[in-house]
């Protein structure tokens, strides 16, 4: 059983799309081109030219690592074939779940593009309203971790496993926890625009959530798990509510990886730009073979791991 995993903000690095554009079984440009309409932004300079500094930005960061990751199954389609036989379920880390939910079927590139564009640009306002942040704890008994999120008016707004959280709320309160971080925990300070996941977000939920209105997601072709509570998904206007509800609410990525493990999940491939979700699946994910696509590069490594791991009639 294949799981095919959608990476989420902060995964992006200058220049990530410019390997695929060499590839001549792949209209890179022409996938681009489309995409970049769809969400009105030049992912194709984005994903080339832009620095860091410019592809930080919450507005532009999101399309462009929902279309990379989609370049990539393009192209990994192309080298292994269409990848609804051989998938099992799919899931996406808070902004990988539109992504993911176009591995699923429920919507086509274009509509995923076109309301994650516009998911960055409310939440990139959003965080503009109020100061706030977000800081990984790394380490640390689980238990007190939480408890001392909770007793610094934070909320963990990722629960990754293998150990590590994002407590997110204001600044005060995010340098508050740095100052008393848990026994043998480490808080890390991120750097990112707000407090994504909590209440700070609730206006981005409200211009999302209008913008979906207009869509009419398809049933699942594969199965889809929600950052929710790590659950399968059973139609696809519950997957666009869902979706649509996590930008003011925690990822529990814990719970999605829980699940994998529960449904038999033997490998498991992260879409580019990969490495995040790789990382934690080797920690949490016991006797699963992973595999990072992170550049054409890894094309034929991950058509080894479908060869071997793909259900057999």
């Amino acid at each position: 059983m294949i799981a095919v995993l959608c990476p989420g903000q902060g995964s992006q690095t200058p220049g990530m799309l410019t390997p695929w554009l060499d590839r001549d079984d792949l209209d890179a440009r022409g996938v681009l081109e489309r995409l970049s309409e769809a969400a009105q932004v030049d992912l194709l300079h984005l994903g080339t030219e832009a620095d860091a500094d410019a592809i930080k930005d919450t507005a532009v960061a999101q399309p462009l690592i929902v279309a990379t990751s989609l370049l990539s199954l393009t192209a990994l389609t192309a080298t292994a074939g269409s990848h609804t036989p051989w998938t099992a379920v799919t899931a996406g880390h808070s902004v990988g779940e539109y992504a993911a939910a176009v591995v699923a079927g429920v919507l086509t590139d274009t509509e995923a593009l076109s309301l994650v564009a516009t998911r960055g640009r409310a939440m990139a306002a959003a965080a503009a309203a109020t100061p706030t942040g977000m800081a990984a704890v790394v380490g640390g008994d689980p238990d007190e971790v939480l408890d001392a999120i909770r007793s610094h008016d934070l909320v963990a707004a990722n629960v990754n496993g293998g150990g590590q959280v994002v407590a997110a709320g204001s600044r005060e309160a995010i340098a508050a926890l740095q100052e008393a971080a848990p026994a043998r925990a480490r808080v890390i300070p991120l750097a990112v625009a707000g407090a994504f996941h909590t209440d700070y977000m609730r206006s981005a939920v409200d211009a999302v959530s209008d913008a979906a209105s207009a869509l009419a997601p398809a049933a699942p072709s594969v199965p889809l798990l929600t950052n929710a509570d790590g659950s399968v998904v059973p139609d696809g206007p519950t997957a666009l509510r869902q979706m649509v509800a996590q930008i003011s609410r925690p990822v529990r990525w814990d719970l999605c990886q829980e699940q994998l493990a529960a449904l038999g999940v033997t490998a498991a491939i992260e879409l580019a730009p990969a490495g995040v979700l790789t990382g934690l699946a080797k920690r949490t994910l016991k006797g699963v073979e992973v595999v990072a696509l992170k550049s054409p590069d890894d094309l034929d490594a991950v058509a080894d791991l479908v060869d071997r791991h793909r259900a057999r009639p």
